[in-house]
């Protein structure tokens, strides 16, 4: 049983007792009333319940003239439909037309017309839906630890591919079904809508460091299917294959790290270099596969560039390692 299902229970209770204290005739349609009202997050749960009440209302003055007009008979239902569902659609409240229709069928059972009436069903829409919003905007389940779970699963899936990546470059002839591809993707997916959930509860200044992460990690995705296709180039193994497959290999150990180590990007520079001094290729095969790998550097270092937009960065890190290098070629 779902956390929704508990409050749309406790608002509706809340709902049907409010309109039977009060003395308000039919005080379970307020229960009904409750159910449409409870929503997912506290932003759509304002937002459906406007639109709710405000198409009910509308929905009423429409039901009201018609029925004045043309009395209460059943095919008079299908005209007020005709009428009123395509008005209420263009003033906005698209999302009401089912809480206006059980307003305006309750009116249309009791086949009568009056001031009491029309006060009598607000007062049902307003003790139904507000206490559909006082049960939301009370409690909203937390969804942080959700969050950091599925920001570890997504990074050791990231990481998990890297380490593939790895032993491909360094064995070209090796299998690889690519199922932390398609998992890493399922999971950005779930920790998307989660994190959009999350924000959505949030009525003041909403923290979107969660949404940023997650479009992060699904743009980075991408550029790691593009890496893929440039490995099935490489077939067979050269020394250039196994220089890059250290930076995937530190790049495994650095997506797990919260901030932007900086370490891979420099180890990338330094090879950069390297490759410019190695002597050009001899044969047709080995510049194909050397293009690539030139060409999966270049887009290893558009992922390297996402991550450090979106990570803080801990630029000490990558200077401490880069000084350690200068000293070691002095000596």
């Amino acid at each position: 049983m779902g956390f929704r299902v508990i409050k749309t229970a406790i608002a509706t209770l809340m709902a049907i007792f409010i309109a039977d204290f009060a003395g308000v005739a039919g005080a379970n349609s307020a229960g009904l009333l409750a159910i449409l009202g409870v929503d997912v997050t506290r932003k759509r749960t304002l937002a459906s319940i406007s639109a709710r009440f405000f198409a009910s209302v509308l929905g009423l003055l429409l039901a009201f003239g018609v029925f004045y007009l043309l009395g209460f008979h059943i095919w008079v239902l299908a005209i007020y439909i005709l009428v009123a569902f395509p008005l209420i659609a263009r003033a906005g409240f698209k999302e009401g037309i089912v809480t206006s229709s059980v307003v305006v069928f309750r009116v249309f059972s009791g086949g009568e017309i009056s001031l009491h009436v029309l006060v009598t069903q607000i007062e049902l829409l307003i003790i139904g839906l507000g206490s559909a919003m006082v049960v939301n905007f009370l409690y909203m389940p937390k969804t942080e630890d959700k969050l950091l779970e599925t920001r570890r699963e997504v990074d050791a899936l990231f990481s998990g591919i890297f380490q593939e990546i790895a032993a491909s470059l360094r064995d070209p002839y090796r299998l690889w079904d690519g199922k932390e591809i398609t998992d890493a993707a399922r999971k950005i997916n779930e920790g998307y809508a989660l994190a959009k959930r999350a924000a959505e509860n949030q009525m003041i200044s909403p923290n979107e460091a969660w949404t940023a992460y997650f479009i992060m990690r699904k743009e980075q995705l991408s550029r790691i299917e593009g890496m893929l296709e440039l490995i099935s180039q490489v077939y067979h193994r050269i020394p250039q294959g196994e220089f890059v497959a250290v930076l995937f290999d530190r790049l495994s150990v650095d997506v797990n790290q919260e901030e932007y180590t900086g370490i891979t990007e420099q180890m990338l520079a330094e090879l950069e270099e390297e490759f410019k001094k190695m002597e050009m290729p001899s044969t047709r095969e080995e510049f194909e596969m050397r293009s690539a790998i030139l060409q999966l550097c270049r887009e290893l270092s558009l992922y390297l560039a996402v991550s450090k937009k979106n990570k803080a960065p801990i630029p000490r890190i990558a200077e401490k390692r880069g000084a350690k290098r200068k000293q070691a070629s002095i000596k």
